[in-house]
């Protein structure tokens, strides 16, 4: 299977730079499976598009402004030539940091990616803030070309990333991150603090569309996955089958895990809300010889492409993704390759809005 059978082409002005002022006011596209029919929606009307007895299931993530901008110490860099008197001020000049993952409490060392990444090699030290509030060291580097850096005891770490740190807009969003993204960027459920990605299926909905699933008696759980590297990295291979994930952390509580398996034993349909989460229940099923999620802490790397035989979902509401991503992959791998590229030309020839602050669709 080729990497380039997931392409299609989009105008650039259909990928949405800015959130619509009512996160509900995103329109929708269906999808059934059963019938092949597509039909455009607004997704105001996603609680009645459930059944009854469906349990509809939410990543409840939390994104952390996980982009630092700030400058190298250069005591990694060969000498400096005393021809060139500028080449100390570019050994100092900036950088960009994202956090993509906690590898260690204490010491504190995290996984990222840095630009310039060329430049920043092992012993660099790093410096972020006005009065460098947070200093760290790289200790390592990685296999896809990112790297471990360790950074200097604080009193409140995350306190400080919330000061410094930005929200870590994806690089289609083509603009400096505003306050406002602080509270648009993230679902209106998240809870556990850790993704640098939001799971944006869940951006468009609302304690209104929360309140009409509830008083129509749909049942709702949540499980984590906390995004990083394995769900934006880029597919470089040209065959998808050799393509490898980045794991990811999740966590599904012992609630979460019974709600789901009651569901699935009553043979109710298992809705989920983003790619997230059908990685998260998929992952656990799979590990066990049941085929029934499990309560339980771990790494996922899951990558899901058409052959891929699910075992908890049933329904998926998930935003528009990038063309040869594994995201839309996942996306293919439910809905069908050909009927959900189709679906995304119509949707382009329908103006919808894309990626992340985009709109969405759902496949059942």
């Amino acid at each position: 299977m080729l990497v380039s059978d997931f392409n299609y082409s989009l105008p650039a002005e259909l990928i949405a730079q800015e959130p619509l002022p009512d996160r509900a006011a995103s329109r929708l596209l269906h999808i059934n499976r059963n019938s092949g029919e597509t039909r455009d929606r607004n997704f105001r009307d996603f609680p009645d598009l459930l059944r009854p007895k469906d349990l509809v299931v939410f990543n409840n993530t939390r994104v952390f402004p996980a982009r630092l901008y700030g400058r190298r110490s250069g005591a990694r860099a060969q000498p400096l030539s005393p021809r060139n008197p500028a080449s100390r001020d570019f050994l100092r000049s900036s950088i960009e940091v994202l956090l993509t993952r906690q590898l260690s409490p204490e010491p504190n060392e995290w996984e990222c990616l840095v630009r310039p990444g060329r430049k920043i090699g092992i012993g660099e030290r790093l410096f972020f803030g006005d009065r460098n509030e947070l200093q760290a060291e790289v200790i390592a580097r990685g296999s896809f070309g990112e790297r471990r850096i360790r950074f200097l005891s604080v009193a409140d770490f995350f306190g400080e990333l919330e000061r410094i740190g930005h929200v870590p807009l994806p690089p289609y969003i083509d603009r400096d991150d505003q306050p406002a993204d602080r509270e648009r960027y993230q679902t209106i459920y998240a809870r556990e603090r850790g993704s640098v990605a939001a799971p944006t299926a869940g951006l468009h909905f609302t304690p209104e569309i929360l309140a009409r699933m509830k008083d129509r008696g749909i049942s709702t759980t949540e499980v984590t996955l906390h995004v990083g590297l394995g769900t934006f990295q880029p597919v470089r291979e040209e065959r998808v089958e050799a393509h490898r994930l980045h794991r990811e952390r999740y966590a599904i509580s012992a609630e979460a895990a019974a709600a789901v398996n009651r569901a699935r034993g009553a043979g109710r349909r298992i809705v989920a809300v983003g790619t997230t989460t059908v990685r998260t229940l998929e992952y656990s099923a799979g590990k066990s010889a049941t085929g029934y999620v499990q309560p339980e802490n771990g790494e996922a790397d899951l990558f899901i492409y058409p052959g891929y035989q699910f075992r908890i979902v049933g329904a998926l509401l998930t935003n528009f993704h990038l063309p040869q991503s594994t995201l839309l992959m996942l996306v293919s791998a439910f809905g069908g390759t050909e009927r959900v590229l189709e679906a995304y030309r119509h949707a382009v020839r329908q103006q919808y809005r894309f990626y992340s602050y985009g709109d969405c669709m759902f496949i059942e």
